[in-house]
């Protein structure tokens, strides 16, 4: 099997944190993580164009082969549920214009795959993304959180993968 490299982004107009891990069957190596992180004090569009600048950076400095993202969840507060589709869109621009693949899966998908239910709290979720990627400590959440979509995406990847090598008998009519 081939080892791929994945990256996955939390998205978020003050905070977009990326992680990025390598695949290799079932087994996934923590490669990096961290945040981009945007000047709260600045325009929105400013802030858009820190996130895409560093969502290019590291798509160039890491060079993955897929990537995957968090979709938008609705919030309470309409201002913030578009801010943050403002964000994420700023940061898949940056994947498109890379050329690069696109999955999106939803916030409890991903606390499903990592934790084991879709109801986990960011904790649950730093502390299992340590644990599944062998890290001496937590990852800052937001770093965890796109962790834990890179990792729910290889996952979902292994599996399509398998179902497609199935070859199922076909039953004809009589």
């Amino acid at each position: 099997m081939t080892v791929v490299r994945l990256l996955g982004i939390d998205p978020g107009s003050r905070i977009t944190g990326y992680g990025v891990v390598d695949m290799d069957g079932p087994r996934s190596r923590h490669v990096a993580s961290g945040c981009i992180r945007t000047a709260s004090d600045r325009p929105l569009p400013e802030r858009l164009k820190t996130i895409f600048e560093g969502v290019s950076e590291v798509i160039r400095q890491y060079q993955p082969m897929e990537v995957a993202a968090e979709q938008v969840f609705m919030h309470r507060n309409p201002d913030s549920a578009l801010k943050l589709g403002q964000a994420r869109g700023a940061a898949l621009c940056a994947v498109v214009m890379a050329g690069l693949p696109v999955s999106e899966y939803a916030p409890r998908a991903i606390k499903q795959a990592v934790v084991g239910g879709g109801a986990a709290d960011k904790n649950q979720v730093q502390r299992m993304v340590a644990l599944l990627l062998n890290l001496p400590e937590s990852p800052q959440a937001d770093a965890a959180d796109a962790l834990a979509v890179a990792i729910c995406h290889g996952h979902t990847r292994q599996t399509l993968q398998r179902l497609a090598a199935v070859s199922l008998p076909v039953r004809r009519r009589r």
